[in-house]
């Protein structure tokens, strides 16, 4: 039996190392995204400069360990075997939780998972033991468990929030208004005292937080706790003078100095005290076996008083997860997932954008939109349009297929990301506040955007919505962390052994599942056989440009309606679902044309304005194939999923009819665009009475049985309306035909 809590132990080390690889690439957005989104420097120096700082954190990271050893529940209160279900429970909890988030690619706090997982745990084995005793109440659960430490939390989280996204916006709007978007010219004048001011908050971050549990703490701890103003003060000096000197010498802007040590010193504070959340529970473990098994005792009466002493931890295993650490920055795919997802709701430019508004977000946006309108009426227009005057942004001609190397926002905002999130997390430490550096680095680059007027009137509202999914991800973290771990540590308890090895086995089989899954999104992601926008600035290179998307949209049109004609025969519920999916993401790309004709007008020729009528026109019958292709696909799959009746043989022998003269055609137009044969498409517009006449003669028949024979309504209704939507989508196809058969003789 014995043997049971070393295997526990060999456990508990395996789901440290696969938790390190989900915590760190859940919070390299903590610190990667300023330095990715200003492109101050190269993707590769940013991970060699944040590897640096996480390998030296997570070795010095010794004294940041007890928040698992005794920080939620008090450790006296439980014995061996108890505690060895807590830690179990926590571990196969984290570990899914983390990888849930960064599947999807949203930040969450390991912090905050890691602790109301231990406090889900330990609630729930103090309510066994009380059940168990015949003199404790619930009520005196607060024996076991550290209540005020966890409101103490919970408290902080809601305040790091809301601090952090208005310190934010506010610095960065009062910067912005100094330096403007045109930061060359005040560099210049304010650059030396900007990159003093930022210098010396990083500093006073790394020295406060970053090494604060290290040996190198103990150098600069009476400097810090006595001498606060003077360390600041001298250090603004030295780093004025610094800065002055670098942009003298180099002739480059010394914000670039402080977006690199700014990574630095968040990648440090993140390895340095967050290493906790990855390998503290199977530190703690291991301390526990180590104590247990010398002691003699039986492990369900041995009590675990001893985790309430402090115990520094291994050096080479915060080697070794340090050198993990850093391999997975390099190599992790879902850690610019989840950078992306700050990125891209901080970003400066429109784009497109990944969250869906929802009512919260449009409550927000009008509210917001009411508020600017009514303080427009109290702020004297002079200093309206001062003040508008220095939020204009510089315009950068750019080809539309290189606009993607353009930063997501300027070094200006990156710098104050870092600098601000540094000054709060050191203070909030050195005040020893509770708080999560996910929460206040996202949410001071959400304040920053903000201020920045990066949510304009176009993307506000998706803006929103995306802060709003993060935020509501983040308490929806917390409860899910709380209930998991309390739900395993209570199965562990009934199941022992063979349950631990079951959930084992079942996080295994998960974890897989979400690699495969994302792996098949980035595959998508970066599939180019989607459709393209248009970058041509005359009408023929319109004409050429535009068939490549005709003969793509053609194609899986055709494989649509077949497999969606065959799932329907078959009553298919998989492949009409799967074509539903097929449509879905048809009707995606053709939207995203949509919304790209702003720019595509702005982008011709001035000779070539007419090439914009051509490009709306046939968008707007690619539109209409979607629409079609939607509402086919969608009345087959509920007809299905309804379990109505099947079609009648004769009716699903009309509709194959059907389909293999649609393929001919469609085969043949795909063959046309494929290869720009344009002169072909009147030898194809011929064919349109012919198929039209076709499906007049199976509306006909249809009636005719109706009349005679047909019994199900539903049947009836689901068959005419598939040959009425596929005369329209013939329809459309052919209107397309002929605009573009006309534009091309005329070009």
């Amino acid at each position: 039996m014995d043997n049971i809590y070393l295997l526990m132990i060999v456990a508990l080390a395996a789901l440290a190392l696969a938790d390190l690889v989900v915590g760190v690439s859940n919070d390299a957005v903590n610190f990667l995204n300023s330095a990715i989104g200003s492109k101050a420097i190269s993707f590769r120096t940013i991970l060699i400069i944040a590897s640096l700082g996480i390998f030296i954190g997570a070795v010095f990271s010794s004294g940041m360990m007890e928040v698992a050893r005794k920080g939620i529940f008090v450790p006296g209160e439980f014995y061996f075997d108890e505690i060895m279900i807590i830690f179990m429970a926590v571990m196969i909890t984290d570990i899914l939780l983390l990888d849930f988030f960064n599947t999807i690619g949203l930040p969450t706090s390991t912090t905050v998972s890691i602790v109301f997982e231990l406090l889900g745990a330990a609630v729930i084995m103090a309510l066994i033991k009380i059940g168990h005793s015949d003199t404790e109440t619930i009520a005196e659960i607060s024996k076991y468990i550290n209540t005020d430490k966890a409101l103490e939390i919970i408290s902080g989280i809601v305040i790091s929030v809301v601090v952090a996204f208005s310190v934010g916006m506010i610095v960065q709007y009062i910067s912005r208004l100094i330096f403007t978007f045109h930061t060359e010219q005040k560099m210049k004048y304010f650059g030396a005292i900007f990159g003093g001011l930022a210098l010396t908050c990083i500093t006073y971050f790394i020295l406060v937080k970053g090494l604060k549990g290290t040996p190198f703490y103990g150098i600069f701890k009476d400097l810090i706790e006595t001498d606060t103003w003077l360390l600041i003060g001298g250090s603004f000096v030295i780093w004025t003078v610094f800065s002055q000197l670098f942009m003298i010498i180099f002739k480059k802007s010394i914000l670039i100095i402080v977006i690199a040590v700014g990574t630095f010193s968040l990648a440090l504070a993140f390895a340095g005290n967050d290493l906790v959340n990855f390998i503290g529970v199977p530190m703690a473990a291991y301390h526990s076996y180590i104590d247990w098994a010398a002691s003699g005792v039986a492990a369900s009466e041995y009590p675990m008083s001893s985790l309430a002493d402090a115990v520094p931890a291994e050096p080479l295993l915060l080697f070794i997860a340090g050198g993990v650490m850093v391999l997975t920055l390099w190599f992790s795919k879902k850690a610019r997932t989840v950078s992306d997802t700050e990125i891209d709701l901080a970003r400066q430019g429109e784009g497109h954008e990944k969250f869906n508004p929802n009512m919260l977000s449009r409550l927000l946006v009008k509210s917001s939109t009411q508020l600017s309108t009514y303080f427009n009426f109290i702020i004297p227009k002079s200093l309206q349009q001062k003040i508008d005057k220095r939020f204009e942004k510089p315009v950068i001609d750019l080809p539309k297929h290189k606009t993607y190397e353009l930063p997501a926002f300027d070094m200006i905002r990156a710098s104050i990301n870092l600098m601000v999130a540094g000054i709060l997390i050191a203070t909030a430490t050195s005040m020893k506040l509770p708080l999560s550096t996910t929460y206040v680095t996202f949410m001071v680059a959400m304040g920053t955007s903000l201020a920045d007027r990066a949510w304009g009137r176009e993307s506000a509202v998706y803006r929103v919505a995306g802060v709003l999914n993060v935020i509501g991800g983040w308490f929806f973290t917390a409860f899910v962390a709380f209930v998991a771990a309390g739900t395993l540590a209570y199965l562990i308890y009934i199941g022992r052994g063979a349950m631990i090895a079951v959930l084992l086995l079942m996080a295994i089989l998960l974890l897989v599942r979400n690699y495969l899954s994302h792996k098949n999104k980035v595959k998508l992601k970066l599939n180019k056989s989607g459709l393209k926008k248009t970058e041509s600035k005359t009408v023929q290179g319109i004409i050429q440009e535009s068939a490549e998307n005709i003969s793509n949209v053609v194609s899986r049109s055709n494989k649509i309606y077949t497999d969606m004609l065959r799932g329907l025969a078959k009553q298919d519920t998989k492949k009409l679902k799967k074509s539903k999916k097929g449509v879905k993401k048809l009707d995606e790309e053709v939207e995203e044309l949509r919304d790209n004709i702003f720019y595509f007008i702005k982008n011709l020729d001035e000779t070539s304005v007419r090439g914009s009528n051509f490009y709306i026109v046939i968008l707007g019958y690619l539109t209409d194939v979607v629409q079609s292709l939607e509402f086919i696909s969608k009345a087959s799959y509920k007809h299905v999923n309804n379990n109505h009746k099947a079609l009648r043989f004769n009716q699903i022998k009309d509709l194959q009819e059907i389909d293999q003269h649609l393929e001919e055609l469609l085969n043949e137009i795909e063959d046309i665009f494929h290869k720009k044969e344009f002169q072909r498409i009147g030898k194809v517009l011929n064919k349109k009475e012919e198929i039209f006449a076709s499906l007049s003669n199976k509306i006909e028949k249809q009636v005719a049985r109706t009349r005679t024979e047909e019994s199900s309504p539903k049947n009836t209704t689901l068959y005419f309306s598939l040959l009425l939507e596929t005369k329209d989508l013939v329809t459309a196809l052919m209107n397309l035909m002929e605009e573009y058969y006309t534009s091309y003789k005329k070009a």
